[in-house]
This record gives C-alpha cells, structure tokens and sequence, in this order.
C-alpha cells in the first residue's frame, strides 16, 4: 500500500466500526471499546497498540495555569473528586460495579467490555504513584521523544523551527525547550496533597 493509496476520512465512532465491516476498508485506527469490535471480525489483525509505546499516550488533566493560580480550590477540587471517583471504580463490590456500568454505557460498551479496557489501562489509582510517575525521569524522556515527533510531523505549529519551540515544565525546575514559552506544566502538588490526605 502507498501513500496514493491512502484516504483519510473523520467519521462518528460509531460508522468507524460499520466501515471497517466493508470490503473498501482495508485498515481503521481506533480506541477501545471499538478496538475490540474492531478486533472481533474474524479477518482483522491488530498492528500497534498503545501497549507497544508505553508511557506515551497520557490521559490528563489540564487546567489554565493562571486559572490554577487564581483559584488554588478548584484544583484541589478538581483532584479530590478524581481520586474519590478512583476508589469507588476500583472496587468490586456493588457500587463499584454500578459506577463502572454508568461508565461503561457511556463509552458506548457493557461492564464486561468496560473492565477489560480498564485491564489493559495503567491507572494510578493511588495518588503516590502518579506523584512518582510525574516526578520520574521517564517522563520527562518521553514527552522529549513526543516533543520531537510532533516538530518532525508539522503539530507543532507553523512557527516552529526546532523541538525547543515550545516549552515543557516538570518538577524539580527541569524543563524541555523554550524555558520562555511553557505550554505545558507537569505539576504534582495537588496529587502529593492527594497523597498526603490534605485536600
């Protein structure tokens, strides 16, 4: 297959699950819960996965950093209902499991389907190992491996010259790029307040 040979389409999840069952659509790419739609047809093979990049693709919670500053609560908010909903989802007792079917159906999949998502999801649970996961080296190695693939493929905008364009904070005072152009805080002192059970 070529690069002429390629069509790139934006469609609703739903339809990409109904296309993929077409003889035109030869290659999809998806998310769970439709990957596992997707995988379930009997002639599909799955390629890459995000298990083949580990640590890469990060689900986050981003807040304006002069909003965070004006309004210190709200984060402290914002934290505390996060892990309030973890320790309530990871259970498997009946509540546990009724928040996990209200999440399920709004990802559009059943419980069985929700917890297997969750099975092959790393989740910190635990504030103290998001606190280590944002304060670890590997983090920072990645998002430089983010970073510059995002400057090779044109996302870092048309001003870009160079990887250091955009700037990248983490704790400790250690930054990536342009110390002058922060556009992205990695701060865990609300997860370390988390932590500590000062929220």
């Amino acid at each position: 297959m070529s690069e002429k040979d390629l069509t790139v389409v934006n469609t609703s999840d739903a339809d990409i699950v109904a296309a993929f069952k077409t003889e035109d659509v030869k290659a999809v790419v998806t998310w769970n819960p439709l990957l596992s739609e997707v995988a379930a047809e009997p002639k599909a093979k799955v390629l890459y996965t995000s298990a083949d990049i580990p640590g890469e693709i990060i689900d986050m919670m981003v807040v304006n950093t002069e909003t965070l500053a004006q309004n210190p609560d709200f984060g402290k908010a914002l934290v505390g209902a996060w892990y309030e909903t973890m320790s309530i989802m990871m259970k498997n007792d009946a509540e546990g499991k009724k928040a996990r079917t209200f999440m399920a159906e709004k990802s559009g999949t059943d419980l069985a389907g929700y917890d297997a998502q969750v099975a092959t999801t790393k989740m910190f649970y635990d504030p103290k190992s998001a606190v280590e996961f944002t304060n670890s080296i590997e983090l920072i190695k990645t998002m430089d491996a983010v970073r510059k693939f995002l400057f090779t493929h044109g996302i870092l905008g048309e001003g870009a010259t160079s990887p250091d364009f955009v700037g990248m904070a983490f704790p400790k005072g250690k930054t990536l790029g342009d110390s002058g152009n922060i556009k992205l805080r990695f701060d865990p002192s609300y997860m370390s307040m988390a932590a500590d059970g000062k929220l």
